[in-house]
């Protein structure tokens, strides 16, 4: 009794729509359902026919409308009513949307459907309305739907039951592999690119003749993907095409030619599924922001079916280093993740090529072998009534004699099966045979018609009874695509595209880069420095301020990098080119608007071209501190601490050089004490530490310089004008952290030691003083002499004036100034 009344109850909670379960799993059977509905229904294609099922339904629906491609267009509005009233129950603007994408030829490579009107453009402008557009097949979508009356493919009920559609097409051309397909699902998505048919089916051929080839084999005819709008590919294509996931890099193509007699980058294909009006947007916006340099102008020459777009560049700009810039900075170098996700049998599975190719030619079977069914059965009927028609002529007297004798249609039928052993079919059509068909000459049509058929059914049992033949079948189609729609490829396959570096966007050469005691910067090319000293004015303090001057010449590659030191300690870096370029006379750019400085002087700038070697540092209070260069490889914007200084500002960073290993290192002060030892004297430190004491000086005196002696002789200066030079083997060598020996005796007539310099003979000096007085002269103006001396007179300083710094120059470049 209580079983009866459980269900009872049951079915009352059932009408009220009510049901006892677990949200839970009533939540993820929900989800999955809903997931597997877009996946198989909405966004991924399947492997036979290559297609999603709203262009399978544009398709099918095309081909029942009667647009082939041998007839007039029709409105797209009148096809897309027909796709969501029929088979896709969808929006019309989902399905108009996907048939204009089998329209464009810049988003398939091989159209399915021709387009009449606005459909486009790869400058991302709209299609026009449906009602505007007229659309019909192309002829290559003719091999897709071949034989589809002919019983190859399953058909379903549509979504009302009112009409039948094929769950698949017959699919001859390889359209996934062709075409390619994008589509994002629930929990995955697929991006297969697109390929060139004459590569794919010759893929196929080799596949079927040799079912045990590899992936190299076949990479060796399917050399990559072929976009439709061109452009350069690369990557590993091994890897792709066994995994079926792989990246690969797309570059559109440049060419270089001359405008105005000048040169000019030509970008004539740009990479698949670009907006051309979005790169040239951004390639304008990055010249404005100077990160793509040297382009006078930008405009868009392209035509109808051809992209062209014209970058005239300055004069003397080398077009390589702005093509690279052009790819390191935009789309035109873009990438493309491959998922070759597709439906295998309604599950949804990555596959490798020659799965791809498996799944081809076993579609093709099925295909190949219903069709055969179809037309055998067709045979035997239609072989069936001709031997029935050949048996009534032969007796066709007779047979005219039953067929009056009978009173009825049904009596004429039972009479000729029995009286001349026909089948009911081949009675049927004996009674409706005309009397036009009672002559010889059609007597002859039959007899010649039932032997053709005979050998037909003969050649079909064969193809049945032997998958080879089948396999012949394929392959002739096969062939028969390639000789009919093979073109060549669009898009060049490149071995390799290495990552573009700095070096890459700008041309290596030789500049000459000057920092004057102001703080301004600038860059100039080794060739106008060169005119420049021909000139007679110079380069030294030349369009500079008042009481400005050269404290540093640097000379070095647009390739190498610049340090900068400050008296804080912190190290910043700039690339060679990103120093300002300037003319002769300019004063060059503020290093405060170049750098990230916070209340600090620029000490010193060395100039790398690699991170080997040391450094090695000097401070005011006499501490010597060396580090591999290696610790400063990774350059910040912000600059990264160089040597950890006390936190009260009370000693500052004075020099930094390079040094090699065995080298001699010398410090002076303020007060005429110098020091000499070998840098082996003191170990390789980090960037935190302080170092270690270099010279031990009074509480008054402090370092002033640092000098990496590779040189015959030191030249001090004092602040009063007088200096002297001295041999270094004068300085007696000694262990770090002495007092040193005396290097200037420094009284109230010469004044405080302001610099001492290692030079040659061939060197010259320039001193400034306070004033902004800049005097040039060579060292053969200044004999050596020995240590203890206060030196010579070496500049007159007016009333109130002093020294204030002494740089080095080869005594070559003060000539002619």
């Amino acid at each position: 009794m209580t079983p009866i009344k459980d269900s009872i109850e049951e079915v009352k909670e059932s009408e009220k729509g009510v049901f006892d379960t677990e949200v839970s799993g009533e939540m993820k059977k929900s989800y999955l359902d809903y997931a597997m509905s877009v996946i198989v229904s909405r966004a991924i294609p399947s492997i036979e026919d290559g297609l999603k099922p709203v262009q399978r339904r544009i398709l099918y629906a095309m081909n029942q409308m009667g647009l082939k491609p041998n007839t007039q267009t029709k409105k797209s509005a009148r096809l897309v009513g027909d796709v969501i009233g029929k088979y896709h129950p969808h929006g019309d603007v989902a399905v108009y949307d996907a048939m204009v994408r089998l329209a464009q030829d810049f988003s398939l490579r091989y159209p399915l459907v021709f387009g009449q009107g606005n459909f486009g453009s790869i400058d991302g402008d709209s299609p026009a309305a449906m009602r505007y557009t007229e659309t019909k097949l192309m002829p290559i979508s003719s091999e897709l739907l071949q034989d589809i009356e002919k019983e190859t493919v399953k058909f379903v009920p549509n979504y009302d039951n009112s009409l039948k559609e094929p769950l698949l097409l017959p699919g001859k051309l390889p359209t996934l592999m062709l075409n390619g397909a994008t589509g994002i699902a629930v929990g995955m998505a697929t991006n297969i690119p697109p390929h060139n048919l004459t590569e794919v089916c010759n893929a196929i051929i080799s596949f079927i003749k040799e079912p045990k080839i590899t992936v190299e084999q076949l990479c060796e005819i399917v050399t990559g993907p072929d976009f439709p709008t061109g452009g350069m590919v690369s990557g590993n294509m091994i890897e792709l095409y066994k995994t079926g996931r792989g990246r690969l890099i797309m570059r559109g193509r440049t060419t270089i030619e001359t405008i105005k007699k000048r040169d000019a980058v030509v970008i004539t294909e740009i990479p698949y599924m670009l907006n051309k009006t979005v790169l040239i947007t951004h390639i304008a916006n990055l010249i404005q922001n100077k990160k793509i340099k040297n382009v006078s102008d930008l405009r868009d020459e392209s035509a109808k079916g051809k992209i062209r777009i014209v970058i005239e560049l300055k004069r003397g700009t080398n077009p390589k280093f702005v093509i690279n810039s052009l790819y390191k900075y935009t789309r035109l170098q873009d990438s493309f993740n491959v998922n070759f996700l597709a439906l295998v049998n309604n599950q949804p599975k990555v596959l490798g090529l020659i799965d791809v190719l498996e799944q081809y030619v076993k579609h093709r079977k099925i295909i190949i072998t219903n069709r055969t069914k179809f037309e055998l059965k067709r045979a035997k009927d239609r072989q069936e009534i001709v031997q029935g028609l050949l048996i009534a002529l032969k007796n066709i007297d007779n047979v005219i004699v039953l067929i009056k004798k009978s009173k009825n249609t049904t009596e004429a039928l039972e009479s000729l099966v029995k009286k001349f052993k026909l089948t009911r079919k081949q009675a049927q059509a004996v009674l409706e045979t005309k009397l036009q068909q009672l002559t010889s000459l059609e007597r002859d049509k039959l007899k010649k018609e039932a032997e053709g058929l005979k050998k037909t059914i003969k050649d079909l049992e064969k193809i049945l009874g032997d998958i080879k033949e089948v396999l012949k079948i394929i392959i002739r189609e096969v062939t028969e695509l390639r000789t009919k729609y093979g073109d060549n490829r669009r898009t060049s396959v490149m071995r390799r595209v290495t990552e573009i570096s700095e070096k890459d966007l700008v041309q290596k050469r030789d500049v000459v880069v000057t920092i004057t005691e102001k703080g301004y910067c600038k860059r100039m090319d080794t060739k106008t420095y060169k005119e420049q000293k021909r000139g007679g004015k110079g380069v030294i303090g030349s369009g500079l301020t008042t009481g400005d001057f050269v404290k540093q010449l640097i000379t070095c590659s647009t390739h190498d990098y610049l340090m900068f030191f400050t008296t804080r300690g912190r190290v910043l870096w700039l690339k060679a080119y990103d120093v300002p370029a300037a003319e002769r006379y300019s004063k060059g750019k503020a290093l405060i608007n170049l750098l990230n400085l916070r209340n600090e002087q620029i000490t010193n700038v060395i100039s790398i071209k690699e991170f080997d070697d040391f450094l090695f540092m000097a401070t005011r209070k006499g501490q010597v501190k060396k580090i591999a260069l290696s610790n400063f490889s990774k350059p910040r914007a912000s600059g990264i601490k160089a040597i950890n200084l006390p936190a009260d500002n009370s000693d500052v960073l004075i020099g930094v050089e390079l040094v090699k290993k065995e080298q001699e290192v010398s410090l002076a002060t303020k007060q005429g004490k110098a020091i000499r030892f070998n840098e082996a004297n003191v170990r390789a430190m980090g960037r935190a530490s302080y170092g270690v004491t270099g010279i031990k000086m009074g509480t008054s005196d402090e370092v002033v310089s640092l000098e990496i002696l590779n040189t015959d002789a030191i030249l001090t200066i004092t602040k009063k004008g007088y200096g002297k030079r001295t041999a270094v083997k004068d300085y007696r060598k000694t262990a770090r952290a002495g007092k040193g020996v005396i290097n200037l005796k420094v009284t109230e007539k010469t004044g405080k030691v302001v610099n001492a310099v290692s030079v040659n003979d061939g060197d010259g000096i320039i001193i400034t003083t306070a004033k902004g007085i800049v005097i040039r002269t060579s060292l053969k103006n200044i004999r050596v002499m020995g240590r203890a001396t206060q030196g010579v007179r070496i500049v007159k300083l007016q009333q109130g004036d002093s020294v204030t710094d002494v740089i080095k120059v080869a005594d070559k470049d003060l000539n002619g100034e």
